[in-house]
């Protein structure tokens, strides 16, 4: 759980999630972490862009969003697309993009590791496996202090 004496980071999570049950699950387990962040909603890459392009500009005072936290199959645009967008905008650049995903084939990790995600953690199937990994990326993106780079993890288990 989080305590007050080690999280390095209180800005606002955004989560870009399209279904209301795994967005719920995304709020479950940020309370069982203890995180009093601020998580803000985006249901599409479009309403994600849009929060984003207002972080842009809200950068200099409160300091953006702490990560991203992204599903990568949103209607419309998909999650690669949107992890684009970010990685090609200087101002958010440095911005850490957690991939949420249903997808378990390692291409699919490999295809967005390459493109430059944060990590890539796969959904699991039971809802207490998955409240564990939500934990997980929570406490690693707030506490800041796993190195940078790529990492599959399912209920504290390395793919």
């Amino acid at each position: 759980m989080l305590t007050d004496a080690w999280i390095a980071d209180r800005r606002p999570v955004l989560v870009v999630e399209d279904c209301d049950d795994d967005f719920d699950t995304v709020l479950h387990a940020a309370a069982r972490a203890g995180v009093r962040n601020r998580l803000v909603r985006a249901v599409d890459a479009d309403a994600a862009r849009r929060l984003l392009a207002c972080d842009v500009l809200a950068c200099d005072a409160a300091g953006g969003f702490a990560f991203v936290l992204l599903d990568d199959s949103l209607p419309g645009v998909d999650g690669l697309a949107l992890r684009d967008h970010v990685r090609r905008d200087g101002l958010l650049a440095h911005l850490p993009v957690v991939v949420f995903t249903t997808r378990i084939n390692p291409r699919d990790r490999d295809l967005f590791c390459a493109a430059g995600a944060s990590a890539f953690h796969v959904k699991c199937v039971q809802y207490t496996d998955s409240l564990v990994t939500l934990v997980a990326i929570f406490e690693r993106w707030l506490k800041r202090t796993a190195p940078p780079g790529c990492v599959a993890l399912c209920a504290g288990r390395s793919a």
